[in-house]
């Protein structure tokens, strides 16, 4: 598989399945199968999570838009921008410049978990973040989002962030109002962000047991690294996933509130 990768990440445009399971030898059928149970993901995914990282690259190093696209596979401007949201969420030209011209609301409150700063762009809530101290949850986003224009919630914002304090408070609530999420990550990320979401309060998994239901057994150090990368706390409720022994392992806001959230789902 590692010579596939890298005729996926050399090749000027995505190698078709075909010429993938040539150069492997063996069918498209046992190709397209075994590359999954190897790296968790398929030809596809793979070579379009590549592209993501070549676009966001170049972009970052204020690259044009135009060679950006050209440079990561894509033959054509509309397919490139068919894919943007996906991608980036958000413009290629808002990636290229760290966000910016893109707005971003922002506020914070009190939970039973300590502070909580909720943020969204025009998509929707893309951070939720626990800590202790409001001033250090603003440097968290900024340093997040470094060129967007950051401007505090309005009045009608306070809603959002009472619905996303009301998920922090009681995670099981049925009856909390669906809450509008502006995700963004690579494919393997979503992918395991999706199935986080898929946990019911109360369950937990080891991360080598949501590695196998994304179908990537051998991956549960990726997976755990995608769990550390959630900005979407209770959200993408990465708090259930905890070691094969049963030890909590590692949570990005603290094990106490882990150990909290945890207690609280099972009561």
């Amino acid at each position: 598989m590692a010579g596939a990768c890298e005729l996926i990440e050399t090749a000027s445009e995505a190698p078709s399945l075909s010429d993938l399971a040539r150069a492997a030898g063996c069918s498209p059928h046992h190709f397209h199968r075994l590359f999954k149970r190897i790296t968790g993901v398929t030809p596809k995914a793979y070579a379009d999570a590549h592209r993501q990282s070549r676009v966001q690259a170049a972009l970052t190093k204020g690259v044009s838009v135009t060679e950006a696209l050209y440079d990561a596979g894509f033959n054509s401007s509309g397919r490139f921008y068919d894919a943007t949201d996906a991608m980036l969420g958000m413009t290629p030209t808002a990636y290229r410049t760290g966000g910016a011209g893109e707005i971003i609301h922002h506020a914070t409150g009190q939970s039973s978990l300590g502070c909580v700063l909720v943020a969204a762009s025009a998509r929707g809530i893309c951070a939720i973040l626990l800590g202790d101290e409001p001033d250090a949850l603003i440097k968290d986003l900024a340093a997040r989002f470094p060129r967007a224009e950051h401007r505090p919630g309005d009045a009608g914002f306070a809603q959002t962030v009472d619905n996303v304090i009301r998920l922090v408070d009681d995670p099981a609530d049925n009856t909390a109002p669906v809450l509008p999420l502006d995700i963004r990550g690579t494919a393997f990320q979503r992918k395991v962000w999706n199935a986080l979401r898929q946990i019911p309060p109360g369950r937990t998994l080891s991360y080598t047991e949501l590695a196998g239901r994304i179908g990537a057994p051998r991956a549960a150090r990726a997976v755990a690294a995608a769990c550390a990368a959630n900005s979407l706390a209770v959200a993408v409720p990465c708090h259930r996933v905890i070691s094969a022994n049963g030890d909590l392992a590692g949570y990005r806001w603290g094990l106490e509130r882990k150990q909290r959230l945890l207690t609280r789902e099972k009561s």
